[in-house]
């Protein structure tokens, strides 16, 4: 069943209208119409079953049948720190990193990034990075769209997260002494989590001394060299399954709803 999220359900006599660009979509993309069934979602984690009264590109008309309860929120909050890549990658990366849950993406240069952006250019790839992350919410039922900041240098990463609470990651291809499966393994459980990847060349051994004394575990994926964003992925999915909600915890059917 399709999941839509909306700013905010405004309902009125259990009747909610979607206007302007949502409405477009519903119309014009989905090709959805009256008697169609859909999920309607707001920021706030609210989720109703609902059926289409009438559509039109200007303004959908949906009533609402039922909520369901809110998805717990995952026991675990994700900042994936991803050195700039080229625009597809980066995109995948922001797509699927949504949609393993990560809270929020941190992009940065290094010494070895290639790719960089004008002030007018970084703007339009904001807005373009923000639809992925709301497209990817809608897609996989998540209540909010991973938040995504604007991209930094890796030392003010590095300064933003040495005092922060939480386990702090950076993979290096270089790392012979540790690996992430043995970190995760050896760590408790916790609350917070920081990732850092690196750019298509990796990071310098200075940058990774600066990370070092900043309190961050250096860790490898072992021995296969792994492309940059393969290994954003493979660390957000290995943090999620270690202490996320990469399983079920309760039985869960989302076409049963309480009626309103």
């Amino acid at each position: 069943m399709r999941r839509l999220l909306v700013e905010e359900i405004k309902e009125k006599d259990g009747v909610c209208s979607i206007p302007g660009t949502e409405a477009r979509h519903i119309t014009k993309v989905l090709r959805m119409g009256p008697g169609d069934r859909i999920v309607l979602m707001d920021r706030k984690g609210s989720h109703f079953l609902s059926t289409i009264q009438s559509a039109t590109p200007r303004e959908v008309r949906v009533v609402l049948e039922g909520s369901f309860p809110k998805p717990p929120p995952s026991p675990v909050r994700i900042t994936l720190c991803q050195a700039l890549i080229k625009s597809r990658q980066m995109d995948y990366v922001i797509q699927k990193a949504s949609e393993l849950g990560a809270d929020r993406i941190f992009p940065f240069t290094s010494e070895r990034t290639v790719v960089r952006f004008s002030k007018d250019r970084l703007i339009n790839k904001m807005r373009h990075w923000q639809e992925i992350a709301l497209s990817s919410a809608k897609q996989c039922g998540r209540v909010t769209p991973v938040e995504i900041s604007l991209p930094s240098t890796f030392r003010d990463l590095i300064k933003e997260w040495k005092e922060t609470e939480g386990l702090k990651v950076i993979l290096w291809e270089e790392e012979g002494a540790k690996d992430l499966k043995g970190l995760l393994g050896r760590s408790s459980q916790i609350g917070r989590f920081a990732g850092v990847v690196g750019p298509e060349g990796g990071f310098s051994r200075k940058e990774i001394e600066v990370a070092r004394d900043a309190g961050f575990s250096i860790a490898s994926l072992g021995s296969r060299i792994l492309r940059s964003e393969t290994a954003a992925l493979a660390l957000v999915a290995l943090v999620q399954y270690e202490w996320g909600d990469l399983s079920l915890k309760t039985p869960r059917d989302e076409y049963t709803a309480v009626p309103l």
